[in-house]
């Protein structure tokens, strides 16, 4: 099938979990039912993962360059960037080696992308603090991707079959995140938002914007967020024609999503969307120490390319034990061939 989209995998960091779930992933047949996807990493990471960790009958077709791209079942197409030294790996441990070998894993998966050489990315955890002790200094994905491909207004998507949660800000300190909220923030990530959930089911999506502080201020009572800032944006966002309400306590908003009211819901930082979703998509078995679901995907919105990832980290206490959960990354596969048969603009109406 031609038309199946080539998709760049990345390995992530080596020592966690995302080769695991990569050869788990990429070996089923639903997925290359979907698409050809093609492992960004290092090919002798890979191997090792297939045969010692998975123990799976598949063969590994290390490449140069994407056109040896070999489409046969049974094959796991990894593009060898060659960048670690089997030496000095160890599952588990945090490195600058593996942190730099998922950085230049994310960065040529970038590189093909706006070449047109791939339909797409998708990523592996990568850890954040591997990835500083290598000179890379970046909060996460978001942000590598946002730098290298010189994009402009970005904004990380949440979603599972669910629920769909849009974050104002991300990866900083809770106490920074008031001085990150604007009036022009707010409105560009409801136009970013509702283009992308157009993508994904209703013509006009219904988007409940989050306030920030609890019970939404109680009219400045516990904050002044909502009224000199969140508010204008919501009235702005209906003059343009969304179909918005807010500001809305966070305690509620979730609920309310989920029981029918909500397509969206616009968060204001990290936690307050995380924690919904993955209350709803993760699940935890104490009982046996594993996680029986994984699911929900992450879509950075505002790039010039596809950009999917898991919704989970590296897990680096699971790493080389044969016990990571594929699921998330199947979940981010199948959202990514969906956007690389759909490319309009993100940008809004």
């Amino acid at each position: 099938m031609p038309s199946r989209p080539l998709l760049g995998v990345t390995m992530g960091d080596p020592a966690g979990v995302g080769p695991e779930i990569a050869v788990k992933a990429l070996l089923n047949r639903e997925i290359s039912a979907l698409c050809r996807p093609l492992l960004i990493g290092d090919a002798w990471v890979m191997r090792t993962a297939a045969r010692d960790i998975v123990g799976a009958d598949c063969r590994i077709n290390s490449l140069a360059a994407v056109p040896e791209f070999r489409d046969a079942a049974g094959i796991l197409n990894v593009l060898d960037l060659a960048c670690v030294d089997p030496d000095k790996f160890e599952y588990g441990r945090v490195s600058a080696m593996c942190g730099e070998a998922a950085y230049r894993s994310v960065a040529k998966a970038i590189e093909l992308a706006l070449a047109g050489e791939i339909s797409g990315t998708v990523t592996n955890p990568l850890n954040k603090e591997a990835l500083n002790l290598a000179g890379r200094h970046y909060a996460g994905h978001t942000e590598i991707f946002s730098a290298l491909t010189g994009a402009g207004d970005c904004a990380m998507l949440l979603m599972d079959e669910r629920l769909r949660v849009i974050h104002v800000t991300t990866h900083i300190p809770l106490r920074l995140a008031s001085e990150r909220l604007s009036r022009e923030r707010i409105l560009a990530v409801i136009r970013l938002g509702e283009a992308a959930v157009r993508r994904f089911g209703p013509e006009r999506p219904r988007i409940g914007v989050a306030g920030f502080n609890p019970h939404s201020g109680e009219n400045g009572l516990f904050g002044s967020e909502e009224r000199e800032i969140i508010a204008p944006a919501v009235a702005e966002a209906l003059a343009e024609g969304f179909a918005v309400q807010g500001p809305l306590p966070a305690d509620t908003i979730f609920a309310k999503a989920l029981g029918g009211a909500f397509d969206l819901v616009v968060a204001m930082y990290h936690d307050q969307g995380h924690i919904p979703l993955k209350l709803l998509g993760f699940r935890y078995d104490a009982a046996r120490d594993a996680w029986p679901d994984l699911l929900g995907v992450n879509i950075t919105l505002g790039l010039p390319i596809i950009r999917a990832s898991v919704d989970h980290g590296t897990a680096f206490d699971r790493a080389g034990r044969n016990q990571a959960n594929p699921d998330s990354l199947v979940y981010a596969i199948k959202c990514a061939a969906r956007l690389a048969g759909d490319r309009p603009e993100e940008t809004g109406r």
